[in-house]
């Protein structure tokens, strides 16, 4: 049974895993789908909502009846977890999610006047805002909110690199820009922000090779050429070089 002082948290990031203070609490896939379902709803949905989206597939009397079984696994492991009643259910407000402290980072980092930013919140940031949301996973609602991550997380390492710039903190932005580059090797704004970087820091040969490979992998891909923008921002280090 999990302690109700324990800090338990659900994380979606990277993977799934729920955490009964330092210890991974075993779960069956079920009680995971129910679990991760709730921590991203972030607010108590209806069990007709819960048993048609997790198990789409079964009979409505079927959905319901799985639906109860994970609820019942869940209170047998540690009570405490999930707040159920005949109608509504919901995660139990003791239960951390670390995705809601990912996207307040997120939020942050993109507010009109963001707070102040020292060296351990960037790299506690740039770490929470390099994972992806529940990879490997495939249902539809899991793939929605997953992509819904996916372009909060970009916007704010592009936000937190152009910060870094604007201080002259050069290496932690260099690193904020690669975060997204890595997460989307063909977003071209996130290509910005890392020549951007280079630039700034007077590493022109830096910029010019950062559009080349960018240049490759979107020809190679997509059949595609960088926008004029990006090009625009090398054009006068290749007169140079000429």
């Amino acid at each position: 049974m999990l302690d109700q002082h324990v800090r338990t948290t659900v994380s979606l990031l990277g993977g799934f895993r729920l955490a009964v203070g330092a210890e991974t609490a075993m779960v069956a896939p079920g009680c995971q789908r129910l679990l991760a379902f709730l921590a991203l709803r972030g607010t108590c949905v209806r069990r007709r909502l819960a048993a048609g989206t997790l198990w789409p597939e079964s009979s409505e009397d079927r959905a319901h009846a799985s639906l109860r079984s994970a609820i019942a696994r869940l209170q047998r492991a540690g009570r405490g977890l999930v707040d159920a009643d005949p109608v509504d259910i919901c995660l139990a407000e003791r239960v951390v999610v670390d995705l809601r402290t990912a996207r307040h980072a997120a939020d942050s980092l993109l507010a009109p006047t963001p707070r102040p930013l020292d060296p351990e919140s960037v790299r506690t940031n740039v770490a929470l805002l390099s994972r992806e949301l529940l990879p490997g996973w495939y249902e539809d609602w899991a793939l929605l909110e997953a992509e819904n991550w996916r372009q909060l997380r970009l916007h704010a390492l592009e936000a937190l690199a152009a910060r870094l710039v604007a201080t002259r903190q050069f290496g932690a932005a260099a690193g904020a820009a690669l975060a997204a580059v890595a997460a989307d090797p063909l977003r071209e704004s996130a290509h910005v922000a890392l020549v951007e970087v280079h630039l700034a820091e007077g590493n022109r040969s830096e910029a010019l090779r950062a559009v080349e490979r960018y240049r490759r992998v979107l020809h190679a891909e997509l059949g595609l050429e960088p926008t004029p923008h990006l090009v625009g921002l090398v054009a006068g280090l290749h007169r140079v070089a000429s």
